[in-house]
């Protein structure tokens, strides 16, 4: 989605982390402890909305104790390729090993067109008990017209376009994919609701805007952040250097001061396993 600690210690943590960043093929440690609760074998989704529209989920609930997930969209459209050949970077490896110093469980929404890019980088967040990967499209065109300036997918493909990325992903080696979707820049309609609901997904929106897309001020994001979090909220931000890189530095403040208010990180899956099957 595209949208308008201790210092000496956690510097130590995150330079050694960035070694092992998403753009390597090694496998996560198998030392560190569970993030959080197992994810069960058959991940939980919401019972289908009105006329068996996809159910569309935003937040947890309220009154199960302080539980935040922080989301990041990996996005990359069709028609970037020769973008990224010229040397533009879609990915963040050092976001990726932040969270993984910082032991911070997180759902990762991919577009398919990601996965193919950096296959590598896919495979080990999707093999890495810390993330969970989500479906963000294939192509990151967008669902309803007049979305951000973003080409749009017509309704007879948008089922096939989310089938896309899940065959990118199983091709890349991500095991596993959630049955989550996000929609580009989180545009839907009745129309796109209804054309995805054979798929068996549930829409994932969310309730705090990071406000990290083309934003430079890490300060700025992680403000923006911290004012919007409240009990189960889930927080959307990107894994894109080039569209948003002042991410990685905005989560290194975002972290350890949610955890000092009393807050436990999750993913989107915990989430929803406590919604009770309601959107």
């Amino acid at each position: 989605m595209i949208t308008r600690v201790r210092h000496v210690t956690l510097a130590c943590v995150l330079s050694a982390a960035v070694l092992t960043g998403c753009g390597t093929d090694r496998e996560p440690s198998a030392a560190r402890p569970a993030p959080s609760a197992p994810v069960p074998s058959r991940p939980p989704t919401l019972a289908p909305g009105p006329a068996a529209l996809t159910p569309v989920f935003r937040n947890g609930p309220r009154t199960r104790g302080k539980v935040v997930a922080l989301t990041f969209d990996a996005d990359m459209t069709a028609g970037q390729g020769p973008r990224a050949a010229a040397g533009e970077r879609f990915d963040n490896p050092e976001l990726i090993a932040t969270l993984r110093a910082l032991e911070v469980p997180s759902t990762v929404f991919m577009t398919g067109r990601w996965a193919e890019e950096y296959p590598v980088q896919a495979r080990s967040i999707g093999r890495d008990p810390l993330f969970e990967v989500a479906n963000h499209s294939y192509s990151h065109y967008a669902f309803t017209e007049d979305c951000y300036g973003l080409p749009t997918v017509s309704a007879d493909r948008m089922r096939s376009d989310v089938e896309r990325a899940y065959a990118a992903f199983r091709k890349a080696g991500v095991r596993d994919p959630m049955p989550y979707f996000r929609f580009p820049g989180g545009c839907h309609d009745r129309k796109a609701l209804k054309a995805l609901a054979p798929a068996g997904v549930t829409a994932v929106q969310w309730d705090v805007v990071g406000g990290d897309a083309f934003a430079t001020d890490a300060d700025a994001v992680a403000r923006q952040v911290l004012q919007g979090v409240r009990p189960g909220s889930v927080v959307v931000l990107h894994c894109t250097r080039s569209a948003a890189p002042a991410t990685e530095r905005a989560v290194r403040r975002v972290v350890p001061e949610l955890r000092e208010r009393g807050y436990r990180f999750v993913k989107v899956s915990e989430l929803i396993g406590t919604a009770d099957g309601r959107p």
